[in-house]
């Protein structure tokens, strides 16, 4: 019966009823909401997707064949979007990562030809992930205190001290390899 409903629905919203759409989307937010979240255990994201997945449905509800049931319709379109969303992340981190290397070696390069001292330690430093090279940067370098950097990152301070330690603990490990 509910399958019923639903084609009927469709081919209401389809027709331009956006009366009929609105119902559909009350009828499997929450459904979709909860599938989203087991998958990316996260409620922003999850939220996000879940908006993303009913706007993409809207646009192609034409699409829809009725051969299944709607909410599998629906699913595939939101598990489509989320592997693309994995994707571009990525490929934004590779991005960054690429970007992050060039920029160490042209400092590198420009320090060495400018009679500038360029420590080894500095290049290990530059290839620590942001989140923990910005904590460390700000605690030894410019002498914040764990609150501070906490208010600017918008962290917890218990979280910037980790990523501290944990950073300079990566940073030692790379030591003990080159020696």
């Amino acid at each position: 019966m509910e399958q019923e409903d639903d084609v009927s629905l469709i081919n209401k919203a389809i027709s331009g009823n956006g009366d009929a759409f609105t119902l559909l989307f009350q009828r499997y937010y929450t459904f979709l909401y909860k599938y989203l979240l087991k998958l990316t255990l996260n409620e922003d994201t999850s939220s996000e997707l879940a908006q993303e997945t009913m706007v993409k449905c809207y646009q192609n509800l034409a699409s829809y064949k009725g051969e299944g049931k709607f909410s599998t319709w629906m699913i595939s379109v939101a598990s489509r979007l989320y592997i693309d969303t994995i994707r571009k992340k990525e490929r934004e981190k590779k991005k960054i990562t690429r970007i992050m290397h060039t920029l160490s070696r042209q400092l590198n390069w420009n320090s060495q030809n400018s009679g500038m001292e360029w420590s080894d330690t500095f290049t290990d430093f530059n290839q620590l992930d942001g989140k923990v090279r910005t904590p460390i940067l700000l605690r030894h370098y410019y002498g914040y205190t764990y609150e501070e950097i906490g208010n600017m990152l918008g962290i917890k301070p218990g979280t910037v001290k980790s990523r501290v330690h944990n950073g300079i603990k990566m940073l030692r490990k790379e030591w003990e390899v080159d020696e």
